[in-house]
């Protein structure tokens, strides 16, 4: 009796919590929060992360591992730790409030809130800071010095046009900046700055003139270019060093050198200087010329390399550049290879668009080259010259591809790979037009390349959305190739010392070397699938991928679907399963933490991710490799499998500390540190997001099983309000793409929406959301939709919890044109939302998407589509499959989005739905938001976008009132002064 009586009063005190607990509403989403940068520092000991809401002033953190030191830093983000895990370098934006009023105002970029920055020294409290700063640069691999640029003097100490006492922090940051430029002057004058000997005295960066032009007068001959002042620091010290006019700047990757562009000074002279960093010593490399681009520092430090225009006068027509070189003990830059210099083909010159790089040992300097620009003919004025574009059946691509920005910028900016030897001094040219990618191995000291190429092909890219390609193998000493691979449908992949060609055949569905001189098929031995067995579109699967080679290139790691295979690149050995558990449906795969790795090594720690099939639980896990064994049998347990999504891991470089985020659909993604010890793992949470989550009713994600009308077993999740009763019956939603169950524990932030429906807010507010997987067969991807849609949502039907006179679909793009095909094979559900759908796909075939310029048909022969024929040899599936020719069967109201940007679905297959849905006299309604893409990108569109979608769903499935736009619409003469989301 007690127990029962117990019980009761639980009910009783249960109901009463989540009776307290609100329902979401479209005022939350501005300070929903997320993690957003974050970092551990090499020694392992130091988190910083910040914490981003969706719309306002964000919050930088540092915390010590045993979180015993923890400060936050309003407003910081674009942080860095240096190396040696003593600072961390920040920006520090402007109140959110005051950038907005500027917006708002429209104010000019020069009078926009500026960022500062920030330098503190963990473990301790003090910042120190600098108003104004554009930008600030750190070395990759060392730590003591830092660079930054801070706007011109004389902005900063302007006086504003209106004072704004309100904010004493800005105050505060104001007088900080007049104090410390005072007490740059005091120590200039009591000669505390140090002072840089130079190659050449007048380029002293004399720090007695570094307030000389703080009136505001530019004593550049070209006030217009982009130069502030260079100061670089000395995080130990605090010492500063101050370079005038700098253009561009970079370090080298050990730190030790800083190479920077000055603009032209009072003679009208550029320079290009390079500032060492441990002598305190500055040498011009350059003086004089035009324009210097492509900079690059070799691995140690010691080269330099750049292109360089320097004789070209205002009005010539073609300009030549030139590759420029240095190296430590030179005087200066010297002019290494230009249109005239020896093995340079003829006619061809130096690229201003080709990077210079380095190879690893600094014995080779690569650059591009591409043919001498033709000089613009001018005899013709502008107004006498035809406008017209010239489509040719033989052109490599149409009009529209070789049309859109970025296809013409890279055609006008193509350059092909050449190389300077630097021991012989010579030049090769490795790269042409028809052997366009090239692939160096062995970090660029390989002895042959890959070359990689579709010349000739280009055309069928029209239907088949990619191309074949030949593969070559290439001299890099003497440029011969050879050809290796013709007409490969599938990936290349060098292996680490170029002593191997690596390749994925999509027809043949194996993996082949190519040692030099013989191809073999080196996983022959595998029986198990190595493409994508779940593969469903019309086109040869993909593969699962390379891992990474082993030093020394004696084996090559390869994924299938569950594990990783270790396998000999000439087959003289068996390929051995590194690690997977195939029989249980479980997925490994292993996760690089150092950027810097390049091969596998014997005896290093691996990081595995997992992932369970049927459960989607996740887990990490670390190995030690050894090349004689199975890691499978040592792995051990970094956080093992359980209800949680685990993602952006990153490890200490120089410790076994690591920091991930975990979540679920409950919890917000909070960062973690995590460590090994000699007894497992173990670690703390370092964040907790979110807490105004507890006072909202939530929901729950669950997975939900059935079976398919095509007799397979089936798989969706099915969200849950948090107060859900089991003997109540909600409405619902069913929302689709393709397959999505993997996403069960994937946490979904309440925001305003680009195109999916919002889960949390529709939970939170009573309703059912259904996420079913989908398989399509070849030619009928609309019954493939109808299969499981349906039946998945008779099967919640049936268990009693959703209202089967309350149902409606949504999706967008692929799940927008699910949308409107199904409602034209059912009468089930009572209202649709369809976002950029497909109409008609006779018309769509032949159409471009606009936001690439490539035509659609390879869409319907080989991908998502999923026809796998023309329209001349199956135009009945294509009529089958279009929803336009099916809409007199459509019971359902329908809303559609159909932007007039968008660049992947043309919006008049919007326009031929809505005419036709009008003409047939159903209930539509059409979306049009104006200059926007597939997905909405702009704020306040999604934000309108969410709340129509709230309001039309209340009305179709909950029996609201409904909005103005529902029942009148919003005429054109009204638009901009009413909205029609007014509830009548």
């Amino acid at each position: 009796m007690h127990k029962i009586i117990y019980i009761c009063l639980l009910l009783i005190i249960t109901d009463t919590v989540f009776a307290q607990k609100k329902p979401l509403d479209h005022s939350v989403y501005d300070g929903w929060q997320h993690i957003g940068e974050r970092m551990i520092s090499n020694d392992g000991k130091w988190i910083v992360f910040t914490i981003d809401p969706q719309e306002g002033d964000n919050e930088l953190l540092l915390q010590s591992a045993d979180k015993k030191y923890s400060k936050s830093i309003p407003r910081g983000y674009n942080a860095v730790i240096t190396e040696d895990s003593r600072f961390v370098i920040f920006k520090i934006k402007a109140f959110y409030k005051d950038i907005r009023e500027a917006r708002i105002k429209k104010k000019k970029p020069e009078e926009m809130p500026k960022d500062s920055i920030g330098i503190i020294e963990l473990g301790k409290e003090d910042i120190w800071k600098r108003e104004r700063v554009l930008n600030y640069k750190t070395p990759q691999q060392s730590a003591g010095w830092m660079a930054y640029q801070p706007e011109k003097w004389s902005e900063a100490f302007n006086k504003p046009k209106s004072a704004d006492n309100k904010s004493l922090s800005r105050t505060t940051d104001s007088l900080s900046q007049v104090i410390d430029a005072l007490y740059r002057v005091i120590d200039s004058l009591q000669g505390k700055k140090k002072k840089i000997k130079n190659k050449d005295e007048d380029d002293l960066p004399a720090y007695e003139n570094a307030f000389e032009d703080a009136d505001g007068d530019d004593v550049s001959p070209s006030a217009a270019e982009p130069a502030n002042d260079l100061v670089i620091r000395n995080l130990l010290t605090g010492q500063e060093i101050v370079f005038q006019k700098v253009l561009e700047y970079y370090f080298s990757k050990k730190g030790d050198q800083l190479l920077f562009e000055q603009a032209r000074d009072s003679a009208g002279t550029r320079k290009v200087v390079l500032f060492d960093l441990n002598k305190g010593l500055s040498r011009i490399l350059s003086r004089g010329g035009n324009e210097y681009r492509n900079f690059s520092f070799s691995e140690n430090g010691s080269q330099v390399a750049y292109v360089a225009e320097r004789d070209a006068k205002p009005k010539d027509p073609v300009k030549y550049y030139k590759l420029w070189y240095y190296q430590s003990g030179m005087d200066s830059a010297i002019m290494v290879a230009d249109k005239n210099s020896a093995g340079m083909k003829l006619g061809m010159t130096v690229s201003e668009f080709g990077n210079t790089s380095f190879s690893k040992s600094g014995k080779r300097l690569f650059f591009g080259t591409a043919p001498v620009p033709v000089a613009k003919d001018t005899s013709i004025i502008e107004m006498d010259l035809p406008k017209l574009d010239i489509w040719h059946y033989k052109d490599d691509y149409l009009q529209t591809v070789q049309l859109y920005p970025a296809r013409l910028r890279a055609a006008q900016q193509e350059n092909f790979l050449a190389v300077y030897d630097l021991d012989n001094k010579t030049i090769r040219q490795l790269g042409s037009r028809e052997l366009p990618q090239i692939l160096p191995t062995n970090e660029g000291d390989g002895d042959h390349f890959i070359g990689v190429t579709d010349w000739g092909k280009r055309v069928e890219s029209q239907w088949l959305g990619a191309t074949r390609k030949d593969v070559y193998s290439i001299d890099v000493t003497s440029g011969d190739k050879k050809l290796v691979k013709e007409n490969l449908h599938g990936q290349v992949y060098p292996s680490s010392t170029g002593k191997y060609i690596l390749w994925y055949d999509r027809m043949s569905r194996h993996y082949f070397t190519w040692d030099g001189s013989v191809v073999k098929n080196i996983t022959e031995k595998i029986k198990v699938p190595l493409y994508q067995e779940d593969w469903d579109t019309p086109d040869e699967p993909g593969n699962y991928g390379v891992v990474k080679w082993e030093e020394g290139d004696t084996h090559v790691f390869i994924n299938d679907r569950f594990g990783i295979w270790k396998v000999h690149p000439s087959t003289s050995k068996d390929p051995v399963y590194l690690i997977g558990q195939r029989d249980k449906k479980y997925r490994y795969r292993y996760i690089q933490t150092d950027n810097e790795e390049r091969v596998i090594k014997q005896g290093q720690n691996m990081l595995f991710s997992s992932f369970d099939e049927k459960t989607k639980h996740a887990g990490l896990w670390r190995g030690k490799y050894d090349s004689d064994k199975s890691i499978g049998n040592g792995l051990l347990p970094l956080h093992s499998d359980d209800g949680h999504l685990i993602s952006q891991v990153m490890k200490a470089k120089n410790a076994e500390n690591y920091i991930f985020t975990m979540e679920s659909f409950t919890e917000s993604p909070d960062l973690y540190y995590w460590y090994m010890t000699d007894e497992g793992a173990d670690g703390v949470k370092l964040s907790a997001i979110n807490p105004q989550q507890a006072s909202y009713n939530w929901g729950t994600a669950e997975l939900f099983s059935w079976k398919a009308y095509n007799g397979k077993e089936a798989t969706g999740i099915l969200y849950k309000p948090e107060n859900f009763d089991p003997k109540k019956k909600y409405p619902m939603v069913v929302y689709f793409y393709e397959k999505l169950s993997d996403n069960l524990f994937d946490y979904k932030e309440p925001a305003p929406i680009r195109s999916a429906i919002n889960i949390p807010y529709f939970v939170s507010n009573g309703y059912l959301i259904f996420l079913p997987d989908i398989e399509y067969k070849t030619g009928y991807p609309g019954q493939g939709a109808y299969d499981y849609i349906v039946s998945g949502t008779r099967a919640i039907v049936k268990k009693g919890w959703a209202d089967s006179t309350n149902l409606a679909l949504q999706g967008h793009s692929w799940g927008g044109y699910q949308a409107a095909q199904v409602a034209t094979m059912t009468k089930l559900y009572k209202a649709v939302w369809a976002g950029a759908p497909v109409a008609n796909m006779t018309s769509a075939y032949g159409g471009i998407r606009w936001e690439s310029g490539v035509n659609r048909q390879f869409q319907y022969e080989k991908t998502q589509s999923r026809i796998g024929a023309t329209l001349w040899e199956k135009p009945d599936l294509y009529l089958k499959n279009s929803p336009l020719f099916h809409l007199d069967k459509v019971t359902a109201p329908m809303v559609m989005m159909a932007n007039d940007a968008d660049g992947a679905v043309p919006w008049y297959q919007g326009i031929e739905m809505f005419t036709a849905l009008r003409r047939l006299g159903k209930k539509v309604w059409m979306f049009n938001y104006n200059g926007q893409g597939h997905g909405l990108t702009q704020r306040q569109d999604m934000r309108d976008y969410q709340i129509r979608m709230q309001q039309f769903f209340d009305y179709m499935l909950k029996g609201a009132h409904p909005a103005k736009w529902i029942t009148e619409g919003l005429p054109a003469v009204k638009k901009g002064k009413e909205w029609g989301l007014e509830i009548e």
